[in-house]
């Protein structure tokens, strides 16, 4: 596993748990990986959201309600979906960061064993 993947998923974790203080230390390792680039700054745009929802616990948030609902069938849906705008051509760097990120997350988020 790629250790941008292998950072998320500690980081989901961390989520998870409500460790915000050890999920922002992966958060700032992640965003230092994606780089400084528009790549990066969608990519680190989205997993500062995915932290500010599940903290704020935004109940109007995909995230907090997907965490939520343990709904393997939506959050294959959701992967699928995302995936899916990767492979538009006609999507800028910063988009494709932030679906990556979103991607990252859900594979994350799909691997964990207390996911019925």
């Amino acid at each position: 596993m790629p250790a941008r993947e292998m950072r998320m998923e500690m980081f989901l974790r961390a989520l998870l748990k409500r460790d915000f203080s050890r999920a922002k230390g992966h958060l700032e390792k992640l965003q230092k990986m994606a780089g400084p680039d528009e790549w990066g700054r969608g990519y680190g745009k989205a997993i500062n959201g995915f932290m500010s929802a599940i903290k704020d616990n935004d109940p109007n948030s995909l995230i907090v309600q997907l965490i939520g609902e343990h709904d393997r069938e939506k959050a294959e849906k959701l992967l699928e979906h995302f995936q899916g705008i990767l492979e538009h051509e006609f999507r800028d760097e910063y988009e494709k960061g932030y679906y990556t990120a979103w991607v990252e997350f859900l594979k994350a988020y799909l691997s964990q064993k207390t996911l019925s």
